[in-house]
């Protein structure tokens, strides 16, 4: 663990002082943190429910007869998949924002920009192809290759905040990355 994920010193109050009564937090503090990171992942669990909405529809309509890349995993694999993602960059945001770093605004804001690509990919990418045909396939290419860059921003700004944070956020840049190759090869033969 780096210096920068290591916790105050047992007894340590949020001030660095001794307290006196050993290693128990603030109640309150607890209480704050804890609700934060439940409504981190609840807006993450909010992003998936709302791209599934997309998904379900399509994924056994249109998608189920697409040319799809010879390295597309079957379907049941990304449901789990991005359950641990969604979880993991959840974790990683709150992780940043319990930080107090005063650079934490700006990655936190980085952070809000990606799930929001995130959440636009997926209506586009299945609910627009019915619809716009090949250029749904190409503006989803687009909006996954912001999505790219976002997260690979999220993982610069979160790592000098709390390396745990950055380390979290690599696998979603790794599948993002992924699924990239999925888009570009389903926008180029669709």
């Amino acid at each position: 663990m780096g210096s920068r994920d290591s916790a105050p010193a047992a007894g340590a109050g949020t001030d660095g002082k001794r307290t006196g009564g050993g290693a128990q937090p603030e109640p309150r503090r607890t209480a704050v943190d804890l609700a934060a990171l439940v409504g981190f992942l609840a807006a993450s669990a909010l992003v998936a429910w709302l791209g599934s909405q997309a998904t379900i529809t399509n994924v056994t309509g249109w998608y189920a007869t697409a040319d799809k890349a010879p390295w597309s995993p079957p379907n049941w694999v990304f449901g789990p998949v991005w359950t641990v993602l969604y979880t993991a960059m959840a974790v990683a945001a709150w992780l940043v924002w319990r930080s107090r770093n005063p650079n934490r605004k700006a990655a936190l804001t980085v952070y809000g920009v990606q799930l929001a690509l995130n959440l636009a990919w997926t209506p586009v990418f299945f609910g627009l192809y019915p619809v716009w045909g090949t250029a749904a396939l190409w503006l989803a290419l687009g909006i996954i290759g912001a999505l790219a860059l976002a997260v690979a921003a999220c993982v610069l700004l979160f790592g000098p905040i709390r390396r745990t944070a950055g380390l979290l956020m690599l696998p979603y840049l790794s599948w993002v990355v992924f699924a990239s190759s999925l888009n570009l090869w389903a926008a180029a033969n669709n």
